[in-house]
């Protein structure tokens, strides 16, 4: 069972992205609030769920929270701030379409910059902790990474039927063999990160591809 909270007695979201080691698509990340004393057995790192158990608790996930939100950073954005700040940029605008303002924030990973709400006016940046593997260990991020990484995949399955041959249903843009064959054969399209280079061949595994922070 993953823990209800870090921080104790506050409003706490939890935020994670999905996409941030592809070549092509938009970064995605999700902000979740979850109620006070929460518990679903069945939340984990997306990672670790199969697309049907992603599905099945995303809807859950939106009936039970007491705040969700969904943020997007273009791939044109992400080639001007570079992977890093629009993973961070992503996180920043999902805390900002949450219709309950959270007085803390945890986040999956090491890096994050101080977020300050939008309103009140003058307001100032919440506290924040940055944890690895946080996906893992806290219900409200391990929320979060299903909801980024669920609606980032169905962005992917409408991309790929606009560009079937770069087979993004099965990579959702991921460096796969059969991706960078496709960009070798066919070129680039409008949504791939130009910054981005394919791996060489064989990929030892799929990495994330980082740009100097």
């Amino acid at each position: 069972m993953l823990k209800q909270y870090y921080y104790e007695g506050v409003i706490e979201a939890g935020c994670d992205e999905a996409g941030r080691g592809c070549l092509a698509g938009s970064v995605y990340a999700a902000a979740v609030i979850l109620p006070p004393d929460y518990v679903n057995e069945d939340l984990n790192d997306s990672k670790q769920l199969t697309d049907r158990r992603r599905k099945m608790l995303r809807e859950q996930i939106e009936r039970d929270a007491v705040a969700w939100a969904v943020g997007i950073v273009t791939p044109e954005e992400i080639d001007q701030i570079n992977i890093l700040n629009a993973s961070i940029l992503a996180m920043h605008r999902a805390l900002d379409q949450l219709k309950v303002r959270p007085e803390a924030v945890i986040v999956d990973g090491n890096r994050f910059k101080p977020y300050t709400p939008p309103l009140p006016k003058g307001a100032k940046p919440l506290p924040h902790t940055c944890i690895v593997k946080g996906d893992g260990k806290y219900l409200s991020i391990a929320a979060a990474s299903i909801l980024a990484k669920t609606y980032r995949d169905d962005y992917m399955d409408r991309l790929a039927e606009e560009y079937p041959q770069y087979d993004w249903l099965s990579n959702k843009g991921y460096p796969t063999k059969k991706h960078r064959e496709a960009i070798r054969q066919y070129g680039i399209t409008p949504y791939h990160r130009k910054t981005f280079k394919p791996l060489p061949d064989p990929p030892q595994r799929e990495r994330e591809l980082e740009i100097p922070f």
